[in-house]
């Protein structure tokens, strides 16, 4: 273990080189051991989805697979490599099965995307499993806590189907709900892990996912169709610039999804809740309190510092929690208190310069500084006898300025939710109402304050907001 005992700051001048010397060695194999899994070893899991790929995707492209609201579609497991491959040495696997945003942007603001929908959605779920349909599988969960997800147990030796429902559209995630094409695009992503020696579905054993969306019921059969037509059209050397439209969409390896291996581990210690045809609503939990209801134990960390007193073990949650998971094998020994020691030259040197700032900055829990600072209170009813008098402002922090920022912080702070919110005006002293744009947010002064105010919108049944 390195650096396992606090040292004088002269130490600490040393300490640079001494990681580089002590790590050269093992990260020299590393590269190797990579190079030549990456040559010779394939995932062992081969998962299909029962749909077809459009034909309206370029062949650089990544392959684009449109699904009906609500159907039951149909996802294969099988073990390609039951012969030659041994790690799979126990009697079953588990498969967690998701829905996610394919979108960077929208994955880091899952929570209140999902916050958004159930609360237009109550007691429904993103993300359902057909039981009478499904084949070859056990133990089929879905989580209160997680409505995108569900998982399940099927033997290896076997084949394994498991028919999925997907409740939600593609439009609900847009802003101002654009119809059809414009609809935000999800990935299907299925991880697989073995148990260790304790019993615990902890070893991952594969990753796999695939791009698609998601339009109301039958509305991907036309979508499908117009695609078909679309690519008929064109001339036969502009057709071999597009992938041809298979039956069936094969999902690509890919990484583990971050919180895949800690939802693993907390549900093979704790008993998950059981499917049920009609699931209970559920209500998500604030980020900065700590869990006491057993559901809750299904959700990651809520502090997510990295700490002096972290073990290996919960560096490597934290690890996995945050995308770093190329390098828990090279940090696997590594206490909080070691990876802390080290200076942002060092990780960079290991990990590569965006990786390895990446990680710097997240230790350290460095926080991204607003590009504009503003001041919202809710116009009252009754209005104070003396300018300004009992009025509490609330600061709202914009890292983008945008409107679609500014309306999500705006919903976040009256717990709206941000698709209901049409439009924001801004009233001048004159009394008309100017319609907010990305122009008109980059245009705000600093630290600006405004009075807000809410109105139903009976035409969109949602809220127009208006800035005083």
């Amino acid at each position: 273990m390195l650096f396992c005992h606090p040292q004088p700051e002269s130490y600490h001048q040393h300490s640079a080189s001494y990681i580089r010397e002590a790590l050269a060695p093992f990260l020299k194999d590393e590269e190797a051991r990579l190079t030549a899994e990456s040559v010779c070893k394939r995932s062992p899991l081969q998962v299909v989805l029962c749909a077809a790929t459009s034909p309206a995707v370029k062949q650089q492209e990544e392959t684009l697979t449109y699904l009906n609201q609500g159907q039951s579609y149909e996802i294969r497991m099988l073990n390609r490599k039951l012969v030659e491959y041994t790690d799979i040495s126990c009697k079953y696997v588990k498969s967690i099965v998701r829905v996610v945003f394919h979108d960077r942007r929208l994955q880091y603001m899952e929570h209140q995307q999902l916050e958004g929908w159930r609360w237009n959605r109550p007691g429904d779920r993103i993300l359902d499993i057909d039981i009478p349909l499904s084949e070859g599988i056990l133990e089929p969960r879905s989580h209160p806590m997680h409505l995108n997800t569900i998982e399940f147990l099927w033997d290896p030796v076997k084949k394994a189907s498991a028919f999925i429902q997907v409740n939600c559209i593609s439009t609900e995630f847009t802003p101002r709900k654009h119809g059809g094409e414009k609809g935000v695009p999800f990935r299907i992503q299925v991880d697989t892990f073995s148990t260790n020696e304790h019993g615990e579905y902890m070893e991952h054993v594969s990753s796999s996912s695939c791009q698609v969306k998601v339009f109301k019921p039958k509305g991907a059969d036309r979508k499908l169709k117009t695609d078909r037509e679309k690519i008929d059209k064109k001339a036969l050397q502009d057709r071999e610039k597009y992938q041809l439209s298979h039956e069936s969409t094969v999902l690509k390896e890919c990484s583990p999804w971050p919180d895949a291996l800690n939802l693993s581990i907390h549900s093979s210690s704790t008993p998950s809740p059981v499917y049920h045809s009609s699931p209970t609503s559920c209500t998500f939990t604030d980020g900065n309190c700590s869990p006491t209801q057993p559901g809750e134990l299904l959700m990651p960390a809520c502090s997510d510092h990295l700490l002096p007193s972290s073990s290996p073990q919960d560096t490597q949650q934290w690890l996995q929690r945050h995308r770093f998971s190329p390098f828990c094998r090279l940090f696997c020994s590594f206490t909080g208190a070691d990876l802390l020691r080290m200076s942002r030259e060092d990780l960079v040197q290991i990990c590569g310069p965006a990786d390895g700032i990446r990680l710097f900055n997240t230790m350290k829990g460095r926080c991204i500084q607003p590009r504009l600072t503003m001041y919202v209170c809710q116009q009252q009813a009754r209005p104070a006898v003396k300018p300004g008098a009992g009025d509490i402002y609330h600061a709202l922090y914009l890292e983008e300025l945008t409107l679609m920022d500014l309306s999500e912080k705006i919903a976040m702070l009256y717990s709206l939710p941000p698709q209901q919110i049409t439009h924001i005006y801004r009233q001048k002293p004159s009394g008309i109402h100017v319609l907010v744009s990305d122009e008109m947010v980059q245009n705000f002064r600093e630290e600006t304050s405004f009075i807000l105010s809410t109105l139903r919108d009976e035409t969109t049944d949602g809220y127009r907001v208006v800035l005083k």
